[in-house]
């Protein structure tokens, strides 16, 4: 060690000739050089060990992409159940391995297409799902026990989750055969999104009854989504994307096993979305930091023994705030190395953003480009050929120790609160995610943070004429007369007798999944459903306004 502190005196020296001909840029987080003194006491078992091992810092699988290369998703849906089904048919014979179903805000927040408050929003962000018709025609001619599902779905999610089984029912798949995956993850709605219907004890309620119905009948579903990625979407830091996200989980898997769940069976099915923003090799860390602090929680607080219950699998979309609408190709580059980045922190599963999502959903040529970048990183880049790459970078290393160092402060803060719900309704999380976006766009207008187009390197442009996705204001109408249609065809009195089962058993302690499923199997429609439940449960109305 004195040879390298005598090496470093010399590299001191020549530091400052080269600074006194070229100052170094300002503004810079990282240090100029890591060495072995960043990494003093660091011992590789107990950091890193090996992939597919204890603690995970190196990945969940021992081959990783050498066996499978992840799931490539496109997340896509829009306007009718119809254009969506061609959409998905059209994604899936380009070589994608797994949907990803956008609906519309309508859908989000459980209200039907001819809700007087759903005007004007229908189809718009998504594809309206009302009933499980719309569910069977999104599925028309698509195998659902040969592909992966993702629904970005939360307070009704135990909802569409039914619509789902049921569908496949209807075409002979039993639920044990199905894979996906539903977000269900309501209390990163109460800070970051803000699509919550019922208060947080009864969306929790939801949530676990999920968790239990699925592990004994959807084994290879996964029952929550935890959303990392809307925290840091709404403006979270990247420390607390990872330690607001944890603290959320840790309050399901508490609600779960004081409902007599044990963590072994249910927490091996709990999946995770995070962003890869622009920050390359930090980014890369997170993912690390973050697989090896989850596998410490889940051993350690928790005493999973089920190593499954201890693996961070998660699904990574690129960041969609940080696109713009300026010189919109640059977006190109900046999803790839996003995506890069995903890859080399050893994800599960990938979206892409594409180019033009600052202006609008994405056309099919730009989804498509957003395939074919996965495809190319995949087949021909040679990212995916070795396991951990970066592992041993000094500079990699560190960043990995310091983000789970922070990230555990927090954790250990939100649980001096009571934990993510106390957090939540005093309104800490949300004050400092505020208090993080406020600094980095004052960053960006001041010009300490670059952002070629906007700020640099900024060109007159006319406005866009390029093809830019449009949804058809005369999908509403036509999406509220196929429901009106669909009602017409039901058995009403079948529907009436199993909302009136649900309503009872909401009022109880029973596992409310099977009455859902019986429901939606009636042709009863979302808003319906969820109607029962706030009369029940409540609706939420948030004292404070998150930021």
């Amino acid at each position: 060690m004195s040879s390298l502190n005598e090496m470093l005196q010399k590299y001191e020296f020549a530091v400052n000739k080269a600074a006194s001909r070229f100052p170094e840029r300002k503004g810079i987080k990282a240090k100029r050089l890591y060495t072995p003194n960043d990494l003093k006491g660091w011992d590789y078992e107990e950091k890193l060990g090996v992939p597919g091992s204890y603690p995970y810092t190196r990945g969940i699988q021992p081959t990783m992409y050498r066996g499978r290369y992840w799931t490539m998703r496109q997340y896509s849906g829009m306007a009718t159940s119809e254009e969506t089904n061609r959409l998905y048919k059209y994604l899936l014979s380009q070589g994608n391995t797994g949907l990803s179903i956008a609906m519309d805000l309508p859908t989000q927040i459980g209200l039907d297409s001819d809700d007087p408050r759903a005007t004007g929003e229908v189809g718009k962000v998504g594809v309206a799902i009302d009933s499980l018709a719309d569910m069977e025609a999104i599925f028309d001619g698509i195998p659902m026990d040969k592909i992966s599902t993702s629904m970005t779905i939360n307070a009704p999610a135990a909802v569409l989750l039914a619509m789902y089984v049921a569908a496949a029912e209807k075409k002979g798949i039993r639920p044990d055969k199905l894979k996906g995956t539903i977000q269900n993850d309501i209390l990163k709605e109460y800070i970051a999104r803000g699509t919550y219907i019922f208060p947080p004890r009864s969306s929790m309620r939801l949530v676990t009854d999920t968790f239990a119905y699925c592990s004994r009948n959807i084994p290879q579903w996964n029952t929550i989504s935890v959303g990392a990625y809307h925290i840091r979407e709404a403006g979270a830091s990247m420390t607390q994307e990872i330690a607001f996200a944890f603290s959320n989980a840790i309050a399901y898997i508490e609600a779960a096993i004081h409902a007599g769940q044990k963590v072994d069976d249910f927490a091996p099915r709990i999946s995770w979305i995070f962003t890869a923003g622009l920050d390359f090799f930090p980014e890369i860390a997170k993912f690390r930091a973050a697989r090896r602090l989850w596998a410490k929680i889940m051993k350690e607080r928790f005493h999973a023994t089920n190593p499954k219950a201890m693996m961070l699998r998660f699904h990574v979309h690129t960041a969609g705030s940080v696109l713009t609408a300026q010189q919109d190709d640059n977006n190109i580059v900046r999803i790839t190395w996003q995506a890069l980045s995903a890859i080399l922190g050893g994800t599960q599963s990938l979206a892409l953003c594409a180019k033009n999502e600052a202006l609008a959903l994405p056309t099919k040529e730009a989804a498509t480009l957003a395939l074919r970048t996965q495809q190319l990183l995949a087949y021909e880049s040679g990212a995916a050929d070795t396991v951990d790459p970066l592992a041993g970078s000094y500079y990699i290393e560190k960043l990995t120790d310091d983000i789970e160092e922070e990230a555990l402060a927090y954790i250990h803060k939100i649980d001096a609160m009571g934990g993510a719900v106390g957090a939540i309704e005093t309104g800490y999380m949300q004050d400092e995610m505020a208090a993080h976006a406020y600094e980095y766009q004052k960053e960006i207008e001041e010009g300490r943070r670059t952002v070629i187009g906007v700020n640099k390197f900024v060109t007159e442009e006319a406005p866009s004429n390029q093809d830019i996705l449009r949804v058809d204001p005369e999908v509403g109408k036509r999406q509220c007369a196929r429901l009106q249609a669909m009602k017409k065809k039901r058995d009403e009195a079948k529907v009436e007798t199993s909302l009136k089962a649900l309503r009872a058993a909401c009022t109880s302690n029973a596992n409310l999944m099977p009455y859902i499923i019986e429901t939606v199997k009636t042709y009863a429609t979302l808003g319906e459903i969820c109607s029962v439940m706030r009369d029940v449960f409540g609706e939420y109305q948030p004292e404070r306004v998150a930021i």
